[in-house]
């Protein structure tokens, strides 16, 4: 029930009510502008991301060459699989989905995406823990893990196929002065050391990206909480699992399903470290192959178009799935 005075005017100092219209009026002003700041980077995804997408999906249901961009003709989708048929009856199937070199990059990526985002999320763990304590000198620690993933890829890669020169790399040296190995090897070149050496590289350069998403996730955690399992004489262990990891379990599933992503399209540190190995050939290394070394441009296409739909499998998978939605809630 509103007052007013005497003269029928609302009292000194209160707030007429605002109109529905007015109301109405003022949101669709903010949506106006809302999209009006957003005009300027729909228009550069469009420029950037979807207008080569879309291209590139054209492509691979084409016989366009690398040469000859513009004079592709559609020929459906005999780049995904088609088949021959001989005059003895048998049946070829050809296209990426029946290559095996394509099945062998889908698994050396899945591989690899596997064991380096899973190594990665335990030992960024760790290190956020390390970093959430109280100890002096935090600050400088902190900024002296940040520096492998701020080298840039190529850097790191180049700087590591020096230490994993087989003549006069570093590794060698210090594994054969601790007797670990007693003859040199060639990390990059063999098939059976190269993946793991690309795993290595990895874990070390992007470890620090995991830790500093978890260690955002850990400050979120009240120190009440410690305090308090200090006070009762609760096992740190315990206190790891049953308050630490369900609390940072949302920010942590984030890092490892962004992490994962980065991970099924990598490109650049294999393409310097190792160009020509089998066991390293991912699904980017083998579309690029295809799209310039091999002047197969519309088969490079077709499989650079399965791997935007293989990512975009994962997407779509995880937010099924429905355990933490992109803002880290339950």
């Amino acid at each position: 029930m509103t007052t007013t005075a005497l003269d029928g005017r609302p009292p000194q100092g209160s707030r007429p009510a605002a109109r529905p219209g007015h109301r109405s009026e003022l949101q669709a002003e903010r949506v106006r502008a809302a999209r009006l700041f957003l005009l300027p980077m729909m228009i550069a995804l469009m420029a950037v991301a979807a207008w080569p997408l879309l291209r590139t999906i054209w492509f691979s249901f084409t016989n366009t060459s690398l040469s000859n961009l513009s004079g592709g003709e559609w020929i459906g989708f005999a780049n995904y699989l088609t088949w021959r048929t001989l005059d003895s009856g048998r049946v070829i199937w050809r296209g990426t989905l029946v290559d095996p070199a394509w099945w062998n990059a889908v698994y050396n990526t899945f591989r690899f995406a596997i064991i380096s985002v899973g190594l990665e999320t335990v030992l960024g763990l760790l290190v956020a823990l390390v970093l959430n304590a109280e100890f002096k000198g935090r600050a400088i620690v902190r900024a002296a893990v940040l520096i492998p993933w701020a080298i840039p890829t190529i850097v790191s890669a180049k700087l590591w196929a020096w230490l994993f020169n087989d003549q006069f790399g570093m590794v060698n040296d210090m594994l054969m002065g601790l007797g670990i190995i007693d003859h040199k090897i060639a990390w990059t070149a063999s098939a059976d050391t190269a993946f793991w050496a690309v795993i290595i590289v990895d874990v070390w350069k992007t470890t620090p990206f995991m830790a500093l998403l978890c260690l955002a996730g850990l400050q979120m955690i009240p120190r009440d909480m410690y305090e308090a399992a200090k006070i009762d004489g609760i096992n740190p262990v315990k206190v790891f699992f049953k308050v630490t990891l369900p609390l940072v379990k949302p920010a942590l599933m984030v890092a490892v399903i962004f992490r994962m992503l980065d991970a099924l399209r990598i490109f650049d540190l294999i393409y310097v470290l190792t160009p020509n190995s089998p066991a390293t050939k991912t699904m980017s290394i083998i579309s690029r192959e295809n799209l310039i070394d091999f002047d197969k441009f519309a088969y490079g296409s077709a499989q650079s178009t399965l791997l935007f739909l293989i990512i975009a499998l994962c997407v779509v998978l995880y937010i099924w799935l429905g355990k933490v939605d992109l803002g880290g809630s339950k």
